[in-house]
C-alpha cells in the first residue's frame, strides 16, 4: 500500500478524473464569466466588448441597489456566526457528553441539511402566513396577539425572519462536525479535569474549545460563505422583497440575468460574489492564524 501511495503515476491517475470535473464545472464557468463581464450581452446575440463598465456600474454608481444586497448577505454572516454557530456548539457539546439517545438526536438534528431547499421554503412559508400560519396561531392562542405579524411582508423584520429558517436548515450541518470534533478529544484530559474538581463551564472553555479550534475556523468559514452565496430559500420566501429588505447579490443576479436579460452586468455580480468569498476566506484564515499565534501554537 504504502508502494502504491508513492508512486506519483498512481497519485496522478486517481486524482486526474476528480481535477478535470472540478475544472470544467467550478474554474471554466468562472473565467467564462470573468470574460462575458467585459460584455454588453444578452446572452444570445453578439456581445459587445465594454471593458470594465460593468463593474463601475455596479460598485461606482451602484445602480443596482448593490450595496444594500452586499449589507444584507453580510448581516446574514454575522447572524450566522455569532448566533447559528455558538447554538450548534451548544447541542453539539450536549450530544457528546453521552446523553440518551445521542445517536437518534444525531440523525435529527441533520435531517433539514437532507430535506429539499424547495421543501423548507414552502413550509416556513405555511408557518409565517399571516392568516392560517403556526406562528401567528400560536401568539394567537397564548394571548399575544399583539405580536401578531406579516412577517415575510414587514420590511423591517423580513430579514431576520429569513435568517430563522436559514438557522434551522443548516445548524443541524455544523452539529455534526462540532459533534465529530469533540469525539475526537481524549476522555483522560477531561476525566483528569473533572478529577481536579474543574466545572462543566471550564472544561468546555480550557479543553474543548482549544482543541477544536481547526473545526471552528472551518465552520465559521462554512458559515459566512454560505451566507454570502445564499439565494433558493431568500428566493423562494421573498424573493429579496419587500422593498428589497432580503435582497442579497445572488438574488440581484439572477434577476439581472433572467429578468433584465442582462448577462454581462450579471455576470460581473457572479464574478463580485466569487472575489468577496475568496477575500473573507482569506481574512478569517489570518485571524484564526493570529490566535493561533497569541495563544503559543
Amino acid at each position: 500500500m504504502n508502494k502504491v501511495l508513492s508512486d506519483k503515476k498512481v497519485i496522478f491517475l486517481f486524482m486526474l478524473p476528480a481535477t478535470a470535473i472540478f475544472i470544467f464545472i467550478v474554474i471554466v464557468p468562472i473565467f467564462r464569466s470573468g470574460y462575458y463581464s467585459t460584455l454588453e450581452w444578452d446572452g444570445i446575440g453578439k456581445g459587445k466588448f465594454i471593458g470594465f463598465e460593468n463593474y463601475i456600474k455596479l460598485l461606482i454608481l451602484n445602480k443596482s441597489g448593490f450595496y444594500q444586497a452586499i449589507w444584507n448577505s453580510l448581516l446574514l454572516a454575522v447572524f450566522s456566526v455569532f448566533i447559528q454557530l455558538p447554538i450548534a456548539f451548544i447541542f453539539a457539546r450536549i450530544l457528546a457528553s453521552g446523553v440518551k439517545g445521542e445517536g437518534f438526536f444525531r440523525t435529527v438534528y441533520f435531517i433539514p441539511v437532507i430535506v429539499s431547499t424547495v421543501v423548507i421554503g414552502q413550509m416556513w412559508l405555511k408557518i409565517y402566513n399571516p392568516e392560517y400560519g403556526l406562528l401567528n396561531g400560536l401568539l394567537e392562542s397564548i394571548g399575544l396577539e399583539k405580536l401578531t405579524q406579516q412577517w415575510l411582508a414587514n420590511k423591517d423584520i423580513a430579514l431576520g425572519a429569513v435568517f430563522i429558517p436559514l438557522l434551522w436548515q443548516y445548524v443541524g450541518y455544523h452539529i455534526l462536525l462540532f459533534y465529530a470534533a469533540i469525539k475526537t478529544i481524549p476522555q483522560e484530559l477531561i476525566e483528569a479535569a473533572k478529577i481536579d474538581g474543574a466545572s462543566s463551564g471550564k472544561i468546555t472553555t480550557h479543553i474543548v474549545v482549544p482543541y477544536i479550534v481547526p473545526i471552528i475556523e472551518i465552520c465559521v468559514i462554512l458559515a459566512v460563505i454560505g451566507s454570502l452565496k445564499t439565494f433558493d430559500l431568500i428566493y423562494i420566501l421573498t424573493g429579496g422583497g419587500p422593498l428589497h429588505s432580503t435582497e442579497v447579490p445572488t438574488t440581484v443576479m439572477f434577476n439581472t440575468i433572467f429578468h433584465r436579460v442582462d448577462y454581462g452586468y450579471g455576470s460581473a455580480m457572479a464574478i463580485f460574489i466569487v472575489v468577496e468569498c475568496l477575500i473573507l476566506t482569506v481574512v478569517i484564515k489570518k485571524v484564526f492564524q493570529q490566535l493561533n499565534s497569541a495563544n503559543g501554537e
